[in-house]
C-alpha cells in the first residue's frame, strides 16, 4: 500500500522540515510515499478554489483520509489496526489530506473515506505534518513488532 500526503502550503521553518524528513526517511523502510504539496490560497480565492486544486492532485481509485479536528481520534495502537485493515482490503493507495488554514472545501470533505483526528488542540500545519508521519511511522513498527512505540 502506498501513502499520499497531499498538504497545503510548504514546510517552511527548517526544524519541523527536518523533523518531517527524518520521520519520513524512517517511513520509508517499511511503504512507498509520495508528497504533493498544494499552494496556499490567496486572499481573494474561496475554499473551493483550494479544494479544487486537492481533487486535482487526488487519484479516483484512491483511499482519501482526511485530517480533522471532528475525526475519530486513535491510539497510535488503534492506527495501527486501522492501517492493517486498509492494507487487509487491498488498497493500493491511501491519500492523506490536511488542509490549509481555513480548513477544507465542502467538495474534499464529501470525497473523504476517513477522517482522523490527531489532537482536539489546534496544531500548526508544519507541526500536523510531522505528527502524523511520526505517527504513520510508529503505526508500522507497532504492526511490525518493533520496539519503537514502547
Amino acid at each position: 500500500m502506498k501513502l499520499h500526503f497531499i498538504w497545503v502550503g510548504k514546510t517552511k521553518n527548517k526544524h519541523w522540515r527536518a523533523l518531517q524528513e527524518d520521520y519520513l526517511k524512517r517511513l520509508s523502510h517499511f511503504t512507498k510515499f509520495s508528497i504533493t504539496e498544494i499552494k496556499d490560497k490567496a486572499p481573494h480565492e474561496s475554499l473551493e478554489i483550494e479544494g479544487n486544486r486537492i481533487l486535482a492532485k487526488l487519484n479516483h481509485s484512491s483511499f482519501v483520509c482526511l485530517l480533522d479536528v471532528r475525526g475519530s481520534s486513535l491510539s497510535s495502537e488503534k492506527l495501527a489496526r486501522e492501517i492493517e485493515k486498509w492494507q487487509i482490503r487491498g488498497l493500493k493507495e491511501v491519500t492523506l489530506i490536511i488542509g490549509g488554514a481555513e480548513g477544507l472545501s465542502s467538495a474534499v470533505l464529501k470525497r473523504a473515506d476517513y477522517s482522523l483526528s490527531l489532537s482536539f488542540l489546534t496544531l500548526t500545519h508544519e507541526m500536523a505534518r510531522v505528527v502524523l508521519i511520526e505517527q504513520i511511522y510508529r503505526a508500522y513498527t507497532i504492526i511490525k513488532g518493533y520496539p519503537y512505540q514502547k
